[in-house]
């Protein structure tokens, strides 16, 4: 099986309109920073008619809103081992800015531009 290396990415996934949690994913969140679990689900998550709780996002350079755990200089997730259920299945079917960026360079003619990120 292949799988896309994230390291070399600029964080599309973390920008997604809804970054969906579940109600462990918000314990893990209250755990890691030491809150409890109404602290962590005022401070991290918000309203949202599609999700009973969402990540809250925050400004972001490049793609306007982001996930507000994520490191918009470093362009990496600063909560790595108490990510959310979402991101750590992540791509599930397939990574989107892969898709894009093979789609791109199919278009260019321009393979190899970004072998380098797939590993397998």
């Amino acid at each position: 099986m292949t799988s896309y290396n994230c390291a070399k990415c600029p964080g599309y996934c973390c920008s997604y309109p809804l970054i969906q949690l579940n109600k462990r994913d918000v314990e893990r969140l209250a755990r890691h920073f030491g809150l409890s679990f109404d602290q962590a689900r005022t401070k991290f998550t918000k309203t949202d008619p599609e999700a009973k709780y969402a990540m809250r996002r925050k400004a972001d350079p490049h793609y306007g809103k982001i996930c507000q755990f994520f490191d918009t200089d470093k362009r990496r997730c600063t909560i790595y081992t108490a990510r959310p259920t979402i991101c750590r299945e992540y791509p599930g079917g397939g990574c989107g800015y892969y898709g894009f960026l093979m789609s791109e360079r199919r278009s260019q003619d321009d393979p190899d531009h970004v072998a380098s990120t797939w590993n397998g």
